[in-house]
């Protein structure tokens, strides 16, 4: 029986996980071929474009090698992404500036279990970023780490100032303040303004 991974003293945790990127033909006459992110290997070592498996043309590489890394500042985010009809990793991608073998156009950037950090990084539009489904060991991982840190904050309403609502502010409406425009000021107010 596998023993469950308890993370309650740990603040931040971290684990190697590979990103398999998958190179097929290209739909559009534009794009000679599709590079997608397809898979995750949960404990890799490192790797730089290894060539995993080959059907026809089309190729499975195990681009890279990062760290996915949870803090317990974020346990809602993570909460909502194992949440989610499919848990998953958002890898965040960038057009390679290198060029690699086989010539893969793309540098892998990070990898994230939160969905959040992940708009961030598409919000930029400089990355790219995909969704790939989580293994179910990485689900568990996840979620061992929410329960040992996730706090639900508490609901608090906030309370009206005692404040009278008609006050006047800084002068603004006040007839004995001689004003050039004061779109507050009613014209039955200005013109008592002026009697005084």
């Amino acid at each position: 029986m596998a023993q469950r991974v308890t993370h309650s003293h740990e603040k931040e945790v971290t684990m190697p996980v590979g990103i398999v990127i998958r190179k097929s033909p290209g739909v559009t006459r534009w794009a000679a071929w599709s590079w997608r992110a397809v898979a995750l290997l949960p404990g890799a070592g490192p790797a730089e474009w290894r060539e995993l498996r080959r059907e026809g043309e089309a190729v499975e590489y195990h681009a890279a090698t990062v760290q996915v890394e949870l803090h317990h500042t974020q346990t809602e985010a993570y909460l909502q992404g194992i949440s989610a009809k499919v848990p998953s990793v958002y890898v965040v991608m960038r057009n390679g500036a290198a060029a690699h073998r086989d010539g893969a156009p793309l540098d892998v950037v990070l990898a994230t279990a939160s969905p959040f950090e992940a708009q961030d990084y598409a919000d930029t539009g400089e990355e790219i970023v995909e969704k790939v489904p989580m293994p179910e060991g990485l689900v568990a991982w996840v979620r061992d780490f929410v329960e040992a840190h996730h706090q639900d904050e508490e609901f608090k309403k906030r309370r009206r100032d005692k404040r009278t609502i008609g006050d006047a502010q800084d002068g603004i409406g006040d007839p004995r303040i001689p004003q050039m425009s004061d779109v507050y000021r009613a014209p039955v107010m200005a013109r008592k303004g002026r009697l005084h």
